[in-house]
Protein backbone atom coordinates (compact mmCIF):
# COMPACT_ATOMS: atom_id res chain seq x y z
CA UNK A 1 0.00 0.00 0.00
CA UNK A 2 1.50 3.33 -1.11
CA UNK A 3 1.44 6.37 1.19
CA UNK A 4 1.68 10.09 0.43
CA UNK A 5 2.85 12.06 3.48
CA UNK A 6 1.78 15.69 3.78
CA UNK A 7 4.11 17.21 6.37
CA UNK A 8 7.46 16.03 7.69
CA UNK A 9 7.64 16.98 11.35
CA UNK A 10 8.22 14.88 14.47
CA UNK A 11 5.40 12.42 13.78
CA UNK A 12 6.42 11.72 10.18
CA UNK A 13 10.04 11.24 11.24
CA UNK A 14 8.92 8.72 13.86
CA UNK A 15 6.56 6.96 11.46
CA UNK A 16 9.22 6.09 8.87
CA UNK A 17 11.40 3.93 11.19
CA UNK A 18 8.24 2.24 12.50
CA UNK A 19 7.27 1.34 8.95
CA UNK A 20 10.78 0.01 8.32
CA UNK A 21 10.67 -2.14 11.48
CA UNK A 22 7.38 -3.76 10.46
CA UNK A 23 7.77 -3.93 6.68
CA UNK A 24 8.40 -7.70 6.58
CA UNK A 25 4.83 -8.28 7.76
CA UNK A 26 3.16 -5.02 6.68
CA UNK A 27 4.77 -3.67 3.50
CA UNK A 28 3.73 -0.03 3.36
CA UNK A 29 5.72 2.17 0.96
CA UNK A 30 6.21 5.93 0.73
CA UNK A 31 5.29 7.36 -2.65
CA UNK A 32 6.04 10.95 -1.74
CA UNK A 33 6.49 13.53 1.03
CA UNK A 34 5.28 17.10 0.58
CA UNK A 35 6.26 20.03 2.80
CA UNK A 36 6.36 23.80 2.53
CA UNK A 37 9.64 24.06 4.44
CA UNK A 38 11.75 21.25 2.96
CA UNK A 39 10.19 20.92 -0.49
CA UNK A 40 8.81 17.74 -2.02
CA UNK A 41 10.29 14.25 -2.30
CA UNK A 42 9.05 11.41 -4.47
CA UNK A 43 10.05 7.92 -3.35
CA UNK A 44 9.65 4.25 -4.12
CA UNK A 45 10.17 2.65 -0.71
CA UNK A 46 10.99 3.68 2.88
CA UNK A 47 13.90 6.13 2.59
CA UNK A 48 16.28 6.66 5.49
CA UNK A 49 16.77 10.30 4.41
CA UNK A 50 14.25 11.59 1.86
CA UNK A 51 15.79 13.66 -0.92
CA UNK A 52 13.71 16.81 -1.14
CA UNK A 53 13.55 18.86 -4.29
CA UNK A 54 11.51 21.94 -5.16
CA UNK A 55 8.07 21.98 -3.58
CA UNK A 56 5.14 20.89 -5.72
CA UNK A 57 3.14 23.92 -6.79
CA UNK A 58 -0.01 22.64 -5.05
CA UNK A 59 -1.32 19.79 -2.95
CA UNK A 60 -3.22 18.61 -6.03
CA UNK A 61 -0.03 18.38 -8.10
CA UNK A 62 1.71 16.45 -5.33
CA UNK A 63 -1.11 13.95 -4.83
CA UNK A 64 -1.53 13.43 -8.57
CA UNK A 65 2.16 12.67 -9.05
CA UNK A 66 2.47 10.52 -5.90
CA UNK A 67 -0.42 8.29 -6.98
CA UNK A 68 -0.78 6.85 -3.48
CA UNK A 69 -3.48 4.71 -1.91
CA UNK A 70 -3.52 6.68 1.36
CA UNK A 71 -2.76 10.32 2.11
CA UNK A 72 -1.25 10.79 5.58
CA UNK A 73 -1.92 14.37 6.72
CA UNK A 74 0.63 15.42 9.36
CA UNK A 75 0.77 19.22 9.12
CA UNK A 76 0.68 21.46 12.24
CA UNK A 77 -2.55 22.37 14.01
CA UNK A 78 -4.46 25.49 13.00
CA UNK A 79 -7.11 25.75 15.75
CA UNK A 80 -8.81 28.74 14.13
CA UNK A 81 -9.87 27.19 10.80
CA UNK A 82 -8.33 23.72 10.51
CA UNK A 83 -6.78 24.79 7.21
CA UNK A 84 -4.90 23.95 5.10
CA UNK A 85 -5.32 20.42 6.42
CA UNK A 86 -9.05 20.31 5.59
CA UNK A 87 -8.27 21.21 1.97
CA UNK A 88 -5.51 18.58 1.86
CA UNK A 89 -7.97 15.90 2.98
CA UNK A 90 -10.64 16.99 0.51
CA UNK A 91 -8.08 16.90 -2.32
CA UNK A 92 -7.07 13.35 -1.33
CA UNK A 93 -10.67 12.13 -1.29
CA UNK A 94 -11.23 13.72 -4.70
CA UNK A 95 -8.38 11.54 -6.01
CA UNK A 96 -9.71 8.32 -4.55
CA UNK A 97 -7.26 8.20 -1.63
CA UNK A 98 -8.05 7.07 1.89
CA UNK A 99 -6.89 9.52 4.57
CA UNK A 100 -5.16 9.15 7.93
CA UNK A 101 -4.40 12.27 9.94
CA UNK A 102 -2.81 13.15 13.26
CA UNK A 103 -3.97 16.76 12.83
CA UNK A 104 -6.93 17.44 15.09
CA UNK A 105 -7.91 20.62 13.23
CA UNK A 106 -9.92 18.94 10.44
CA UNK A 107 -11.79 16.71 12.90
CA UNK A 108 -12.49 19.70 15.16
CA UNK A 109 -13.70 21.94 12.33
CA UNK A 110 -15.15 19.80 9.56
CA UNK A 111 -15.60 16.23 10.76
CA UNK A 112 -19.18 15.65 9.57
CA UNK A 113 -18.50 17.04 6.09
CA UNK A 114 -15.26 15.07 5.71
CA UNK A 115 -16.88 11.88 7.02
CA UNK A 116 -19.73 12.27 4.53
CA UNK A 117 -17.34 12.98 1.64
CA UNK A 118 -15.35 9.85 2.49
CA UNK A 119 -18.52 7.75 2.56
CA UNK A 120 -19.71 9.13 -0.76
CA UNK A 121 -16.34 8.19 -2.30
CA UNK A 122 -16.30 4.77 -0.56
CA UNK A 123 -13.10 5.75 1.24
CA UNK A 124 -11.82 5.53 4.82
CA UNK A 125 -11.05 8.50 7.09
CA UNK A 126 -9.06 7.70 10.25
CA UNK A 127 -7.66 9.98 12.98
CA UNK A 128 -6.73 7.95 16.09
CA UNK A 129 -3.67 10.10 16.92
CA UNK A 130 -5.56 13.39 17.08
CA UNK A 131 -6.48 13.30 20.78
CA UNK A 132 -4.38 10.95 22.95
CA UNK A 133 -1.20 10.34 20.99
CA UNK A 134 -2.26 7.01 19.53
CA UNK A 135 -3.99 5.58 22.60
CA UNK A 136 -7.19 3.92 21.35
CA UNK A 137 -10.17 6.20 21.87
CA UNK A 138 -12.11 6.37 18.62
CA UNK A 139 -11.25 2.76 17.79
CA UNK A 140 -12.27 1.74 21.32
CA UNK A 141 -15.75 3.15 20.81
CA UNK A 142 -16.00 2.02 17.17
CA UNK A 143 -14.97 -1.59 17.75
CA UNK A 144 -15.68 -2.38 21.41
CA UNK A 145 -18.73 -0.43 22.61
CA UNK A 146 -21.64 -1.54 20.42
CA UNK A 147 -24.94 0.32 20.98
CA UNK A 148 -23.30 2.67 23.52
CA UNK A 149 -24.08 6.38 23.38
CA UNK A 150 -21.44 8.75 24.76
CA UNK A 151 -23.25 11.36 26.86
CA UNK A 152 -20.19 13.35 27.89
CA UNK A 153 -16.53 13.18 28.75
CA UNK A 154 -13.93 14.56 31.13
CA UNK A 155 -10.27 14.65 30.26
CA UNK A 156 -6.78 15.91 30.98
CA UNK A 157 -5.66 15.98 27.37
CA UNK A 158 -2.79 18.46 27.08
CA UNK A 159 0.63 17.14 28.07
CA UNK A 160 2.42 20.49 27.87
CA UNK A 161 0.21 22.09 30.50
CA UNK A 162 0.89 19.18 32.89
CA UNK A 163 4.64 19.63 32.43
CA UNK A 164 4.39 23.39 32.94
CA UNK A 165 2.44 23.04 36.19
CA UNK A 166 4.83 20.41 37.54
CA UNK A 167 7.82 22.58 36.64
CA UNK A 168 6.33 25.54 38.52
CA UNK A 169 5.58 23.32 41.53
CA UNK A 170 9.29 22.43 41.54
CA UNK A 171 10.35 26.10 41.58
CA UNK A 172 10.65 26.82 37.86
CA UNK A 173 8.79 29.34 35.76
CA UNK A 174 6.10 28.92 33.14
CA UNK A 175 8.75 29.54 30.47
CA UNK A 176 10.95 26.83 32.03
CA UNK A 177 8.04 24.41 31.77
CA UNK A 178 7.45 25.24 28.11
CA UNK A 179 11.12 24.63 27.33
CA UNK A 180 11.02 21.31 29.17
CA UNK A 181 7.95 20.26 27.18
CA UNK A 182 9.50 21.46 23.94
CA UNK A 183 12.62 19.37 24.64
CA UNK A 184 10.33 16.33 24.96
CA UNK A 185 8.83 17.13 21.54
CA UNK A 186 5.26 17.40 22.85
CA UNK A 187 4.40 21.08 22.34
CA UNK A 188 2.38 22.38 19.43
CA UNK A 189 4.39 24.32 16.86
CA UNK A 190 2.95 27.41 18.59
CA UNK A 191 3.14 26.65 22.33
CA UNK A 192 0.53 29.31 23.10
CA UNK A 193 -2.07 26.87 21.73
CA UNK A 194 -1.15 24.58 24.65
CA UNK A 195 -1.02 27.28 27.32
CA UNK A 196 -4.18 29.14 26.34
CA UNK A 197 -6.22 25.96 25.96
CA UNK A 198 -6.75 25.90 22.19
CA UNK A 199 -5.09 22.52 21.74
CA UNK A 200 -7.45 21.14 24.39
CA UNK A 201 -10.41 22.95 22.80
CA UNK A 202 -9.60 21.38 19.43
CA UNK A 203 -9.37 17.95 21.06
CA UNK A 204 -12.65 18.50 22.91
CA UNK A 205 -14.37 19.55 19.69
CA UNK A 206 -12.92 16.56 17.85
CA UNK A 207 -14.11 14.13 20.53
CA UNK A 208 -17.56 15.71 20.66
CA UNK A 209 -17.91 15.75 16.87
CA UNK A 210 -16.97 12.09 16.44
CA UNK A 211 -18.45 10.54 19.58
CA UNK A 212 -21.47 12.81 20.18
CA UNK A 213 -22.24 14.20 16.68
CA UNK A 214 -21.89 17.69 18.16
CA UNK A 215 -20.95 19.50 14.92
CA UNK A 216 -19.04 22.20 16.80
CA UNK A 217 -15.75 24.03 16.32
CA UNK A 218 -13.08 24.94 18.89
CA UNK A 219 -14.46 28.50 18.91
CA UNK A 220 -17.64 27.12 20.50
CA UNK A 221 -15.69 25.71 23.45
CA UNK A 222 -15.48 27.93 26.51
CA UNK A 223 -11.73 28.24 27.09
CA UNK A 224 -9.60 29.50 29.97
CA UNK A 225 -6.03 28.22 29.92
CA UNK A 226 -3.04 28.32 32.26
CA UNK A 227 -1.28 31.31 30.70
CA UNK A 228 -1.93 33.54 33.72
CA UNK A 229 -0.74 31.05 36.33
CA UNK A 230 2.28 32.11 38.38
CA UNK A 231 4.82 29.93 40.13
CA UNK A 232 3.86 31.52 43.45
CA UNK A 233 0.19 30.59 43.00
CA UNK A 234 1.01 27.03 41.98
CA UNK A 235 3.34 26.50 44.95
CA UNK A 236 0.76 28.00 47.31
CA UNK A 237 -1.81 25.47 46.08
CA UNK A 238 0.72 22.65 46.44
CA UNK A 239 1.23 23.53 50.12
CA UNK A 240 -2.54 23.10 50.55
CA UNK A 241 -2.52 19.67 48.93
CA UNK A 242 -3.93 20.92 45.64
CA UNK A 243 -2.75 21.24 42.04
CA UNK A 244 -3.92 22.58 38.69
CA UNK A 245 -4.87 20.63 35.60
CA UNK A 246 -6.24 21.84 32.28
CA UNK A 247 -9.52 19.91 32.17
CA UNK A 248 -11.76 19.38 29.14
CA UNK A 249 -15.42 18.65 29.83
CA UNK A 250 -18.44 17.85 27.65
CA UNK A 251 -22.04 17.10 28.55
CA UNK A 252 -25.30 16.68 26.69
CA UNK A 253 -27.87 19.35 27.47
CA UNK A 254 -31.40 19.98 26.24
CA UNK A 255 -30.05 22.48 23.73
CA UNK A 256 -27.08 20.44 22.52
CA UNK A 257 -23.57 19.56 23.62
CA UNK A 258 -21.84 21.92 26.05
CA UNK A 259 -18.03 22.05 26.01
CA UNK A 260 -15.46 23.82 28.12
CA UNK A 261 -11.74 23.81 28.88
CA UNK A 262 -10.60 25.23 32.22
CA UNK A 263 -7.51 25.38 34.37
CA UNK A 264 -9.12 23.72 37.40
CA UNK A 265 -7.84 23.61 40.96
CA UNK A 266 -8.05 19.99 42.12
CA UNK A 267 -7.36 18.05 45.29
CA UNK A 268 -4.33 15.79 44.94
CA UNK A 269 -6.63 12.80 45.56
CA UNK A 270 -8.77 13.64 42.51
CA UNK A 271 -8.28 11.10 39.71
CA UNK A 272 -7.73 13.98 37.28
CA UNK A 273 -4.91 15.32 39.45
CA UNK A 274 -3.14 11.98 39.46
CA UNK A 275 -2.15 12.29 35.79
CA UNK A 276 1.63 12.80 35.91
CA UNK A 277 3.97 14.52 33.49
CA UNK A 278 3.07 14.06 29.85
CA UNK A 279 0.39 11.47 30.63
CA UNK A 280 -3.24 11.94 29.56
CA UNK A 281 -6.55 10.69 30.94
CA UNK A 282 -9.97 10.56 29.29
CA UNK A 283 -13.19 9.49 31.02
CA UNK A 284 -16.15 8.66 28.79
CA UNK A 285 -19.61 9.01 30.36
CA UNK A 286 -22.00 6.62 28.59
CA UNK A 287 -25.58 5.40 28.79
CA UNK A 288 -25.01 1.63 28.87
CA UNK A 289 -21.44 1.25 30.19
CA UNK A 290 -21.37 3.99 32.81
CA UNK A 291 -18.06 5.82 33.03
CA UNK A 292 -14.91 4.21 31.71
CA UNK A 293 -11.44 5.64 31.32
CA UNK A 294 -8.43 5.50 29.04
CA UNK A 295 -5.00 6.44 30.41
CA UNK A 296 -1.81 6.95 28.43
CA UNK A 297 1.43 6.96 30.42
CA UNK A 298 3.97 9.56 29.27
CA UNK A 299 3.29 9.16 25.55
CA UNK A 300 5.80 10.57 23.11
CA UNK A 301 6.01 11.05 19.40
CA UNK A 302 6.55 7.30 18.91
CA UNK A 303 3.10 6.63 20.35
CA UNK A 304 1.57 9.26 18.06
CA UNK A 305 3.28 7.58 15.11
CA UNK A 306 1.91 4.24 16.27
CA UNK A 307 -1.60 5.69 16.23
CA UNK A 308 -1.07 6.63 12.59
CA UNK A 309 0.28 3.13 11.93
CA UNK A 310 -2.75 1.52 13.60
CA UNK A 311 -5.04 3.54 11.33
CA UNK A 312 -3.05 2.43 8.30
CA UNK A 313 -3.38 -1.19 9.45
CA UNK A 314 -7.12 -0.71 9.86
CA UNK A 315 -7.46 0.63 6.31
CA UNK A 316 -5.23 -2.12 4.91
CA UNK A 317 -7.36 -4.73 6.67
CA UNK A 318 -10.55 -3.21 5.31
CA UNK A 319 -9.10 -3.29 1.79
CA UNK A 320 -8.54 -7.05 2.05
CA UNK A 321 -12.17 -7.78 2.93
Amino acid sequence: MKLALVGYGHVARALLPLLRRTRARHPFRIAGIHTLRHGTAYCTGLPEAPEFGPAASSIEEFLDRAGADVAVELTPLNPVTGEPAVAHIRAAFARGMHVVTANKGPVAHAYAALRDQARECNLHFRFESTVMDGTPVFNLVRHNLPAVAVRGFTGVLNSTSNIVVETMEQGGTLEDGVERARALGITEADASYDLEGWDSAAKAAALANVLMDARVTPQQVGVRGIGRLTSERVRELARKGKTVRLVSRARCGKDGVHLRVRAEVLDRADVLASVPGASNLLLLHTDLMGTLGVLSISPGVEQTAYGVFSDLMDIAGQALR
